[in-house]
This record gives C-alpha cells, sequence and structure tokens, in this order.
C-alpha cells in the first residue's frame, strides 16, 4: 500500500500541485498580457494615422508640384518668379505665403514691401534662404537631408555638434552660447525655448508653451542675437552608429558624426509592453526619431526636383514644400503651408477603426503635446501620458499620433476579472485533483481490502470444506466396516453424516448464490405463499442440528397465516443463514429465540426476528457485516466458522422481495437480525 501511494504522489499529487503553482503565478500577469494586447492594437491604430499624415503631406508636395508646372504653362518663369506669392495663394489654397529663390540665394518673391505676412517671412526665412546661414530643418519624401545623394557629404560636415558653430554641445553652466546656428525647437513644457534671430530684427522671448512674447535681455555674440530662458533643453548626443542604431526614420547617420535626439515630449503609458527596435538596441526608446540636420537652403536642395522641409523659427513649426522646374532648373519655387488648413485637412483622418472606437480616443498632438485633432470631441486627458503613441516623423517633427483609453479602469477590471476567472476555474480543476485522488485512494483502499477479503475467503472456505468433509469421511468409514455395533451409536453417526452433508450443501448453495447475484443471473420464482410456513419449516429443518449442539431454539409464530408473493426455496435460504448465523457467534450463551408478526405501520409487512445471546456485532460494523467477504472476528483466529457471505445473500434476497435485513443490538446483550417482507393479499396459499 505504501508503495502504491508514493507512486501515485510521484504521478498525480505532484505534477497537479506543480501546476496549480504555475498557474497561480500566470494569474499575475494577467494585466500585462491584456495591457500587451490593447497596446498592440492601438499601436496600429496611432501607426495607421501618422502613416496617413505622412501620405497626406506628401500628397500635398505633389500637388504643390503639379500647380507650379501648371502655372509655368501659361506664364514665363520670370514673370512668374516675380509674382509667384499671389499666384500660388490663388491657385493653391494650402499655400499661406509663396517664395521663389535661385540657387545662388536670391529672394525673387515676396519682396521686401509685400503684404504683412510676406514681409514677415522674408525677414524670417531671408537669410535661410539666401544660403547666409545654416539653420536645423528636417527633410523627407526622397529629397531630404538624408536621402539627397548630392547633398549628403555636405551635411555630414555640417552636421556635427561637436563643432564651433553648435555651442548646444557645450554645458549652460558653463556659458555655452549658440553661434550662427539655430537651437533646437521647444518640444514640451519647461524645456528651453531660444530664437535666434537675423541681425537688426527684435528679439523675443516665449513662454515654455510657446504662445506668449515678450521683450527679454540680449545675449549676443557674433551679431546673432540668442534669448534663453532658466532651463535647459533635454538632449542626447548620439554618435553616427548609435543613431542610426536607434531610429528607423529616412535619416542616414554619417561614420563618426554626432546627432542631436531629443527626448520625445510624450511618455506612453504603454512603453513597458511593447518590445521596441530601441529597446532591442540598448537604447532609450522614448527618444524622438525626428534629428534635425544643419543645413543651408541651397544645400538642402542639391541637385533635387522637389521636397518639402520642416523648421522651427521663434517655437513655431514651419512647413515648406519646393519645387525645380525642368525648364529653368536655377529657380527654386515654394510655398509656406497654412499650418491651420493642414490641421483641418488632418481631422477628417482622425478616425480609430470601429472595433476599437468605444475603447480609445484618437488625437494628434503638436510639438507642445496639446491636442489639434481629436476622434471623441471633448475628450479631456492627461495629454503627455497616452497610451501608445506615435511619432508623425520629420513631416511633423515632434508630432504625435496617440491613443487614450476611454475607460483607463478598463483593463483594470478586465484583469480582475480573468484573474478571478482563472484563479476560481484552478481552484475548481484543483478541487476536482483532490477529489479524485481521494476517489482513487479510497476506490484502491476498498480493492485491496476485497482482495484481502478474497484471500480470506478462500481459506474459510476450505477450512469449511475440509471440517464436515472430515468428519463425513471418518463416520462413514466406521459404519462401512462395521466397527460401531450399537444401533444408537450408529444412528448418531448417520445424524452428524446427514448434518454435515446439510452444512456442506449451505455452504456450497452459498457460493453459487453469490457467484449468480454477483453475475445478475439469479432467478426467483414468485408467487403467492405463506410465511408462516417457510418459518416453521426452516426452523424444523435446522433444529435437530441446534439442539444436538446444545441451544435451545425458541419459535414465537402466529397460528394465522402470513400471505407474501415470493420464492419460497429463496426465503427458506434467508431464514437458514440468520439461524446458522446466531448459532456461530452465540458463544456460551446458547438459546435463540425467533419471532414472526405482522407489522401495520409505515406499509403492512411482516417481520422475522432471529435473537440471540452471543457477542454481538462490535460498534461501527452494523452495516459492514451485510458487505461480501466481510467478518466481524476472524474465522481462523476466533475459531468460528463462515464464508462472509450469509449475510450478504440474506439481505441480496430480502430486497429482491421488496424487504430487507437489518441488524439491531439486543437488549441485554447479543444480536437482533429482523427480515422484513412486504404483505400481500392472496386468494390461494
Amino acid at each position: 500500500m505504501k508503495k502504491v501511494a508514493l507512486i501515485f504522489a510521484v504521478a498525480v499529487i505532484l505534477p497537479s500541485l506543480v501546476l496549480a503553482w504555475l498557474a497561480v503565478r500566470s494569474l499575475r500577469d494577467q494585466q500585462f498580457l491584456l495591457e500587451h494586447q490593447q497596446a498592440l492594437l492601438d499601436q496600429r491604430a496611432t501607426d495607421a494615422l501618422a502613416q496617413n499624415i505622412s501620405d497626406y503631406l506628401s500628397q500635398q508636395q505633389q500637388n504643390f508640384a503639379a500647380q507650379v508646372e501648371t502655372l509655368a504653362t501659361s506664364n514665363d518663369a520670370q514673370q512668374l518668379a516675380g509674382q509667384f506669392d499671389g499666384e500660388i495663394r490663388r491657385a493653391w489654397p494650402l499655400a499661406e505665403v509663396g517664395f521663389c529663390v535661385t540657387l545662388s540665394g536670391k529672394i525673387i518673391s515676396p519682396s521686401p514691401t509685400a503684404r504683412a505676412d510676406a514681409r514677415k517671412f522674408y525677414v524670417d526665412n531671408s537669410s535661410f534662404l539666401g544660403n547666409l546661414e545654416s539653420v536645423e530643418v528636417y527633410g523627407f519624401n526622397g529629397n531630404s537631408l538624408a536621402n539627397n545623394a548630392g547633398a549628403s557629404a555636405n551635411f555630414a560636415q555640417n552636421n556635427s555638434l561637436n563643432s564651433g558653430r553648435n555651442a548646444w554641445n557645450q554645458s549652460p553652466e558653463a556659458g555655452g552660447v549658440a553661434q550662427n546656428s539655430m537651437p533646437s525647437p521647444q518640444t514640451a513644457k519647461n524645456q528651453t525655448v531660444a530664437a535666434v534671430q537675423p541681425p537688426g530684427q527684435a528679439e523675443f522671448q516665449l513662454d515654455a508653451a510657446g504662445t506668449s512674447q515678450r521683450p527679454a535681455e540680449d545675449q549676443t555674440s557674433g551679431g546673432a542675437q540668442v534669448v534663453l530662458n532658466s532651463m535647459p533643453t533635454q538632449q542626447v548626443i548620439l554618435s553616427g552608429v548609435q543613431a542610426q542604431a536607434a531610429f528607423n526614420s529616412s535619416f542616414t547617420a554619417q561614420p563618426g558624426q554626432n546627432y542631436k535626439a531629443q527626448v520625445r515630449n510624450v511618455i506612453p503609458q504603454s512603453a513597458d509592453y511593447v518590445v521596441t527596435k530601441e529597446k532591442s538596441a540598448g537604447m532609450d526608446q522614448n527618444l524622438s526619431k525626428a534629428i534635425p540636420a544643419e543645413a543651408e537652403f541651397a544645400q538642402l536642395v542639391g541637385g533635387g526636383t522637389d521636397g518639402m522641409l520642416a523648421r522651427f523659427l521663434q517655437n513655431k513649426l514651419e512647413l515648406l514644400c519646393w519645387h525645380r522646374l525642368s525648364s529653368d532648373p536655377n529657380l527654386v519655387f515654394g510655398a509656406e503651408l497654412d499650418l491651420n488648413r493642414v490641421v483641418g485637412d488632418l481631422r477628417g483622418l482622425v478616425q480609430p477603426d470601429p472595433s476599437l472606437q468605444n475603447d480609445i480616443c484618437v488625437a494628434i498632438l503638436d510639438d507642445n503635446a496639446r491636442p489639434v485633432a481629436l476622434s471623441h470631441p471633448g475628450f479631456q486627458a492627461n495629454w503627455k501620458r497616452p497610451f501608445v503613441a506615435t511619432e508623425i516623423g520629420d513631416a511633423l517633427p515632434h508630432w504625435e499620433a496617440a491613443a487614450y483609453l476611454v475607460n483607463p479602469a478598463q483593463l483594470t477590471q478586465a484583469a480582475r476579472t480573468a484573474e478571478i476567472t482563472l484563479g476560481l476555474l484552478i481552484a475548481v480543476l484543483m478541487l476536482a485533483i483532490g477529489i479524485g485522488s481521494w476517489l482513487i485512494v479510497t476506490s484502491l483502499n476498498a480493492e485491496l481490502k476485497l482482495a484481502r477479503q478474497k484471500t480470506d475467503f478462500v481459506s474459510n472456505v476450505s477450512h469449511e470444506l475440509k471440517t464436515p468433509l472430515t468428519s463425513i469421511r471418518m463416520f462413514s468409514e466406521l459404519l462401512a466396516e462395521n466397527r460401531v455395533a450399537d444401533h444408537a451409536k450408529q444412528r448418531s453417526y448417520l445424524q452428524i453424516i446427514t448434518a454435515e452433508a446439510a452444512r456442506l450443501t449451505r455452504l456450497i448453495n452459498n457460493v453459487l448464490d453469490f457467484s449468480r447475484l454477483e453475475r445478475g443471473e439469479k432467478k426467483y420464482n414468485f408467487q403467492p405463499c405463506d410465511l408462516t410456513d417457510i418459518v416453521r419449516a426452516s426452523a424444523e429443518t435446522l433444529r435437530p442440528h441446534l439442539e444436538a449442539g446444545g441451544f435451545k431454539l425458541d419459535c414465537e409464530l402466529p397460528e394465522t397465516k402470513i400471505p407474501i408473493r415470493g420464492d419460497p426455496d429463496a426465503l427458506s435460504q434467508v431464514i437458514v443463514n440468520l439461524l446458522s448465523n446466531a448459532e456461530k457467534y452465540s458463544n456460551s450463551g446458547k438459546e435463540i429465540t425467533l419471532q414472526l408478526a405482522q407489522k401495520p405501520s409505515p406499509l403492512p409487512h411482516a417481520e422475522v426476528k432471529i435473537l440471540d445471546r452471543g457477542s454481538g456485532v462490535p460498534r461501527g460494523s452494523e452495516e459492514k457485516i451485510f458487505e461480501k467477504f466481510y467478518r466481524a472476528h476472524d474465522s481462523l483466529s476466533s475459531g468460528i466458522q463462515g464464508s462472509g457471505l450469509g449475510l450478504t445473500i440474506a439481505r441480496q434476497i430480502a430486497r429482491a422481495h421488496g424487504g430487507d435485513v437489518v441488524y439491531e443490538p439486543r437488549n441485554g446483550g447479543g444480536s437482533c437480525f429482523i427480515l422484513r417482507l412486504p404483505i400481500q393479499q392472496i386468494e390461494t396459499i
């Protein structure tokens, strides 16, 4: 048994406990898994929005090129150049200011005396367009600073952040001041806001939001006036190799050069749940992918035919698109896009997937992390902490396509629900395993017990068969050899032989009946009969044997008939088995009482009681004695004969007749076995 229990524990219990432990550990990861799954779905939505915005701007660049070509077909190129501002604004509503410059840096349009917007554009961009200064710009659509093969060598020389032209490599505490260069754009609140103005122009200082302007004290260097607020821009200096590993964009890093990367102005909440290429490269995954390059306008154009660039001027984003006519490649036509109109067109793109519409609010954030377009009007959130966000990239540098959870607690609730569900499932499975294990162990114990009982049964039956056979053989040999002359002794020996033969018959019948009952082959001959006659005949049959053994048998039978329907032989076997059982366990109290009576309740029935003054049934074995092969006392050690089948067969026969056999302790000591059978009115017996 110990070996079986050990095997069961190793094969079933231990693996079940290990699996339960692993399952419980997985419960802690439910929120992570749900947030990771939600982050992947939402990230696809923001990625698609960012791509749509880039496609939209690329399409506008192509539209601008088509408008320039159309205007050039109906006007002389030189004549068109002088009046291009007015012509392009009439032909293309997206243009806010049109300009035309030569590759040598001569600004043809707009003129310094044009309308107010054009004059401001001229003042802000004349140095850049006239190739008088290099500024930080972002380019894309195939003619960007990175992809312009004709200009990449020049840009590699101008992009070093360690050069004397870019004082942002120096510590602000050391007093570093930019010379002849544009500082990086303001990307978030509490970051540096700086504006470089051409010589002789008014100075400005922008607040952290980039909205209010007020006079400020000057710091001058080399004719350029620079205004700084109290906090430095948060920047990271990357080598060319690091930049190439960190960013997957149109930027082509130059070996041996350093590039300035800024931290994004938003911190996605799902950054820990999405594996990015930056993480795998060991870089800060929250660095902006938009890396500016410092260049003059002529270097930007190079050998390209058209393109679009973005730059920050006085903390305000400017989008410029340009195109060169094939008929006069020395002229470069361009336009500053009306950012308000661009944003108005982008609002039509801000629609999440229908399956996510109730879960997330999609927004376009500008470079100050302010929403300019929302899929859910009136939605409010901490705009710097979206659930997921995707940079739009060089098309709109430091702008983000962001997604916010409409119900932030929904994921936690879903994770909690999943955790509770899985926890209950694990508990139910563990309970099922425990109950199953208990049932298996119980069944195993029952089978082992039954196996032992069968072994005892074989020993008991062998002993039961051997004892009467020995007596029959001995007395029959004495009679056969005429060694007993006394007729009284002869008669006694013959009675012993008859009794032992009857004992053998009962034992064999019990074994055969039990075998038939187990196989369901036991057949009964039900017929109307008198229970009084059956009980009397059974008692008289066994009386000589009992009296020969010194027993006193008292029969208290009614004078009237008790009609029942049953098999007389089977019922007689029940009476004989109960009397034989009383005989075996009588010990020294050799008196047996047989009673028969009718009972009116709960339903009319007959009761046959067999009472003895024996040792009785041990406490706790009142029902076990009716189990097959069970012996309340070990037969071999106690000397009590029996196979352990008599009471089992008696109960099965009684229940087949609609009755039962039960045990009750007898007052004053001993046992009382009761056979109950239903009474049936019959016409004849």
